[in-house]
């Protein structure tokens, strides 16, 4: 769980790729950088990354940027990257700053011989939203362990976890009410004491009742060590959400939770609330339909403490299957035990697979990827 903000954004790659020249700037206030290999062959990589904190620093400051993104240079792709006007829930955001700076490039570099999508987390959320609204600009898509679900059901699946979670462990984490309080200043958690915090947590949790804590953990696809670092992060995720949409964009007045070992007390304690806002005014805009037309080689880990393979693969598989889209849809997945916890080889052979399907026009097999 140590390496969780950095598995949002990237992998861990080995940096083996010199690059020839770096172009950043800002486009309507977001920060962007494209990076061009010595051996540019006129294509192009967009990039889109997961979600950051509020006031964590910025994609285009990391200074392991360059070596993270080497899988793809090093096949003479140029990478673009977007660090978005804002962070926290920016999916759809991300989505027009990713465009506008391609659009940027074109207008600067030319048209590529070849333009993929590439994205972790939030990013391969936003790589498939790019897919399904802007698809006519990409000869395919790589959504790596992706926010693939519909965006209003992902962050509901947050939200849930606390509503139930506050009534079987009352006054451990903040309360859902207080989250949604805007009347309450507004200050996002310093991710430099989320261990800290997490240790709080687990050790609060246990004290009141292991068994419980571990059928909770089981029940929303977890791991009994990954809860409470998963509870401070979905904290943040609300609170970003209550200020952005301006109230609560949820309503679990009507929710009937199962699959604990009481359905009926988890029922009557837990805290809910109706929502006050749209949920549209959020979650609206790029709503997934899986209605895809370019090929989109998927690729998730076996366990996911953030994006379970339910939200980040069945869901969408679901409704590439409702549009009758299937040809352009292949998914792997790898054994990987952590939140986008992919080896740089694993990235390679499914990028690689990826190309391949472009360039011959025979699909990319489904399956394991060692």
């Amino acid at each position: 769980m140590k390496k969780l903000l950095i598995l949002l954004l990237f992998t861990t790659t080995t940096f083996a790729q010199n690059v020839a020249k770096i172009d950043t700037g800002a486009i309507n206030g977001a920060n962007y950088r494209i990076l061009f290999p010595e051996n540019w062959k006129g294509k192009l990589v967009m990039y889109a990354h997961g979600y950051e904190f509020m006031g964590s620093p910025r994609q285009s400051r990391n200074p392991d940027f360059i070596k993270r993104m080497s899988t793809f240079l090093e096949r003479g792709f140029a990478v673009a990257a977007s660090d978005y006007q804002y962070q926290g829930f920016a999916l759809p955001q991300g989505v027009d700053d990713t465009e506008a700076l391609r659009q940027y490039f074109i207008g600067k570099y030319g048209k590529p011989d070849s333009t993929f999508m590439v994205g972790h987390s939030m990013g391969g959320g936003i790589s498939l939203a790019t897919i399904e609204n802007f698809g006519d600009n990409y000869h395919g898509a790589l959504p790596l362990c992706p926010f693939s679900s519909r965006p209003y059901l992902q962050c509901r699946k947050e939200y849930d976890i606390y509503a139930t979670f506050n009534g079987l462990f009352p006054n451990v984490v903040t309360s859902l009410k207080d989250i949604f309080d805007l009347n309450k200043p507004y200050q996002a958690q310093d991710s430099r004491k989320m261990f800290s915090r997490a240790k709080e947590i687990k050790a609060a949790i246990f004290a009141k009742d292991s068994l419980l804590a571990l059928a909770f953990a089981k029940r929303f696809d977890l791991k009994i060590d990954d809860l409470p670092m998963s509870l401070f992060f979905n904290e943040n995720v609300l609170r970003d959400i209550a200020q952005k949409a301006k109230g609560n964009p949820f309503d679990n007045t009507n929710t009937l939770y199962s699959g604990f070992p009481n359905d009926l007390e988890v029922n009557k304690k837990a805290e809910r609330l109706p929502a006050t806002v749209d949920s549209k005014i959020l979650f609206g805009k790029y709503e997934r339909t899986g209605n895809i037309n370019k090929p989109v080689v998927l690729m998730h880990t076996i366990y996911d403490q953030l994006i379970p393979p339910t939200y980040g693969v069945s869901n969408f598989e679901n409704m590439v299957r409702q549009q009758a889209k299937d040809q352009y849809f292949t998914v792997k997945y790898t054994n990987g035990q952590a939140h986008c916890s992919f080896t740089p080889k694993q990235t390679a052979i499914a990028f690689d697979e990826l190309r391949d399907w472009v360039k011959t026009g025979k699909k990319a097999k489904a399956g394991f990827v060692e």
